[in-house]
């Protein structure tokens, strides 16, 4: 047994434990505990010197004993859905890194599951809930009306939503300013010169779809543009759709000479109806995008895009979930991130009037 500088311990016992941590610093076994927890009712300078004493004794807790003892498996519980393509790009494998760097500093776990919606997504949270497999739930991204949040608000279970709902009430969340993303891309169209700009938006279950629609729109406002309702449409998650949309867009008698899309997947559609019209995407169309996947950096041009910093974001939701889970209450555990602009060639000025726009596209559909 390696004691703290000046202090002696007994060398008898083979494992060092919490009560040889007290008594060598002379506290009791519930203030070493909770100091070695991190409780906010400890000072930080006795939570120092807990550390310090602890770590240079060996102090290692034994996880199943104290999950016994304090009801908690000190792990993390994040439940991946599986039944909607894409659900959980682009985000996942450098979210799942921040998560689990975080958790792991904190000497946490995380137990991951997989499931689809609905009912069968509840069931899955409520067995890890039940099993004492997870403290708390990191909640990703958020539905406009999401029963997740309803759920572990009813069963009083710690969790962290990534993203905001529409009704905050007693939420603990982490959220990227999206709607900041989508005013700044209508200024940088603007600022090309695009004064005809479509949106294409994510689903409409998801509640980032809802605020970024308002980031259009006022971006919109502050430009001094007009919203044409029939720029505006809603529902493209996916390649397939985003091009369909896109298509949409450019059969409209005045078609936009720019389009703006809420998720990234979706603005890769863009490519594919340009190349069957016969436009050259960043000159013929500008695009810009919302995620920052790595098949921006595939297309040509490169897709302009507001990235998100997934690993960052995973690991403040861990350490949010790990405040709450330990006592803080929800209301002060409420932060925000911008997405930062990478360029690419996928936005310009425009070469092509609305008209002349109009005319390219009605001789090739």
């Amino acid at each position: 047994m390696k004691a703290a500088p000046g202090i002696e311990v007994s060398p008898s016992a083979d494992r060092v434990t919490i009560s040889d941590v007290a008594d060598a610093l002379g506290l009791t076994k519930g203030t070493v505990s909770r100091a070695l927890n991190n409780y906010p009712d400890i000072s930080d300078a006795t939570r120092q010197r807990v550390a310090r004493t602890a770590e240079s004794m060996g102090y290692r807790p034994l996880a199943h004993a104290q999950a016994i003892r304090t009801g908690r498996s000190r792990a993390i519980g994040l439940v991946l859905q599986t039944d909607v393509a894409g659900a959980q790009r682009p985000f996942l494998s450098d979210f799942l890194a921040g998560v689990s760097n975080a958790a792991s500093d904190a000497s946490w776990t995380l137990t991951v599951a997989m499931s689809s919606g609905g009912n069968e997504m509840l069931a899955t949270m409520r067995r890890l809930i039940e099993e004492r497999k997870a403290d708390g739930f990191i909640v990703p991204r958020t539905l406009a009306e999401d029963a997740r949040a309803t759920l572990l608000n009813s069963l009083k279970v710690p969790f962290v939503l990534y993203g905001r709902l529409r009704e905050i009430g007693d939420c603990a969340w982490f959220d990227i300013l999206g709607e900041e993303a989508m005013r700044k891309a209508v200024a940088r169209l603007a600022g090309q010169g695009h004064s005809r700009i479509g949106f294409v938006n994510g689903g409409m279950e998801y509640n980032f779809s809802y605020l970024r629609e308002e980031g259009f729109r006022v971006g919109m406002q502050e430009a001094g543009l007009k919203v044409d309702e029939n720029l505006v449409v809603n529902g493209a998650m996916t390649r397939e759709v985003g091009r369909d949309k896109v298509v949409e867009l450019l059969a409209h008698d005045k078609p936009p000479t720019a389009v703006l899309f809420a998720v990234d997947m979706a603005a890769l559609g863009a490519y594919d109806a340009a190349e069957a019209i016969g436009l050259q995407i960043g000159q013929d169309l500008s695009v810009i995008s919302y995620d920052g996947i790595p098949e921006c950096a595939w297309v040509r041009p490169k897709l302009t895009s507001f990235r998100v910093d997934s690993k960052m974001a995973g690991g403040r939701l861990a350490e949010l979930l790990i405040r709450h889970v330990r006592g803080e209450h929800p209301s002060t555990l409420r932060e925000t991130a911008h997405a930062m602009l990478w360029p690419g060639g996928s936005d310009g000025p425009p070469r092509l009037t609305t008209e002349e726009l109009a005319n390219r596209v009605a001789g090739a559909i």
